[in-house]
């Protein structure tokens, strides 16, 4: 019998300066079993640093991820089920990349740990024939700080302002410093 996905909910305000976008988000992720908490929280920044990036009412949501291939973690879809924008946390080869970027208006690429540096230095030439493509870098340290604010039930603060991202809870707060690649 499969292991099924742990069930966690998050309550999520975020403000974010740099942007103007003031929004409270209820989310319910699932944990798959090869997924670790340190991943999921990863996808959790990421959802709150780029939610309604884009205009229109297309939301920013949470695909089925790391248990189906076609699908990138987050996505944002219009409402011809176009993708606007297909989010990808980890070090993708070269054929997932041509995939998003053949399929997605936008792309972004999130490394979460210092093995991505050496995919960095690996695929900086090759990610440079992509118009549409983006790449984020969390460093492992604060991704490991965002895990100390896990719970199965959590209400997240998150504070964007000059490119850094305060995020609290009754757990404790942290800081998280990302940056563009590329």
């Amino acid at each position: 019998m499969a292991i099924k996905a742990t069930i966690y909910k998050a309550s999520l305000q975020v403000s974010d300066m740099d942007r103007h976008h003031y929004q409270s988000y209820d989310l319910t992720l699932a944990l798959h079993p090869s997924e670790t908490e340190e991943r999921m929280m990863a996808r959790l920044a990421v959802f709150a640093l780029l939610a309604d990036e884009k205009e229109g009412d297309e939301q920013l949501a949470f695909s089925k991820g790391i248990s189906t291939e076609d699908e990138p973690d987050l996505w944002q879809k219009n409402f011809s089920d176009e993708i606007l924008m297909w989010v990808e946390l980890g070090q993708p080869d070269e054929k997932r990349l041509r995939k998003a970027c053949g399929r997605a208006q936008d792309v972004v690429i999130v490394n979460y740990n210092d093995k991505s540096d050496i995919w960095w230095e690996q695929n900086k030439g090759k990610v440079s024939r992509f118009d549409n493509l983006r790449i984020m870098k969390f460093p492992e340290v604060d991704i490991q700080a965002l895990e100390q604010l896990c719970a199965r039930s959590m209400q997240l603060n998150v504070t964007v302002q000059d490119g850094e991202m305060w995020v609290s809870s009754d757990k404790g707060e942290c800081v998280l410093h990302p940056s563009w690649r590329y």
